[in-house]
């Protein structure tokens, strides 16, 4: 049995997992899903978020278990596993970045996010930043073509009812990862073959700055927990 740990993106909470938890805990492993303070569920203001709120927050869920974790990180989720990984690389089994920003050292999401290899994206130059408040949003009539093009009206309604701000703090903080800690954790890369937001050339950008043990594509669009739940499923329970 493993124990998978996922860490949703930006603006998104724990409710992403939702077709994802049923698959992998039907085959006998334990899933935990936290919203990230300030996300989901959780009430916190994004201004009260710091540089690593949400890395010392999957630390503590790391610190209550006895054994190590497949820890996925979801677009800007990888920021926060990566930063994870070189605190407590020993309560990781493997690293999984799902379309996720695996940084390279002393880079930050908002730096390679701008790199000319996404200007594609519909996502990156569609944000706006609210300095005063902390927190960066993304503009309500892109939403679904950056994030969603290929879901279901169903699973787009259910997104947009639930997208919240996203604090900016971690955003602009520079990834800060060894070789000795982060580079000693395996790591497995999901490419998304349809991503408007996070796109191929980017993931590639980042798979050749920091190479994987494994790379897994999958045809999808951005938010591949919804429009392709099975595959996912069938990625993470091949590890």
């Amino acid at each position: 049995m493993n124990t998978y740990l996922l860490v949703h993106g930006a603006w998104h909470g724990a409710w992403c997992w939702h077709k994802v938890i049923p698959g992998l805990e039907k085959a006998g492993h334990r899933v935990i899903a936290p919203d990230l303070p300030s996300l989901g569920a959780d009430k916190t203001p994004a201004s009260e978020i710091g540089p690593y709120t949400w890395v010392d927050h999957i630390c503590e869920q790391l610190d209550r278990l006895d054994e190590p974790v497949i820890l996925v990180g979801h677009s800007r989720g990888g920021i926060v596993i990566s930063q994870v990984a070189e605190k407590r690389p020993d309560k990781i089994k493997s690293l999984v970045y799902l379309s996720a920003f695996m940084v390279p050292n002393g880079e930050s999401l908002k730096s390679t996010a701008n790199l000319p290899v996404n200007s594609d994206s519909i996502a990156s130059p569609n944000m706006e930043i609210d300095t005063e408040a902390g927190q960066v949003t993304i503009k309500d009539e892109v939403i679904k073509d950056a994030f969603y093009h290929l879901c279901s009206e169903e699973d787009v309604a259910l997104a947009r009812s639930l997208l919240q701000p996203e604090a900016l703090a971690p955003l602009v903080t520079k990834v800060a990862i060894t070789e000795k800690n982060f580079g000693s954790v395996p790591r497995v890369y999901i490419e998304l073959l349809q991503d408007k937001a996070v796109t191929l050339p980017l993931q590639r950008y980042f798979q050749q700055q920091l190479p994987c043990d494994r790379v897994i594509t999958i045809d999808s669009d951005h938010s591949p927990f919804f429009c392709r739940p099975q595959e996912v499923i069938d990625a993470l329970l091949s590890l």
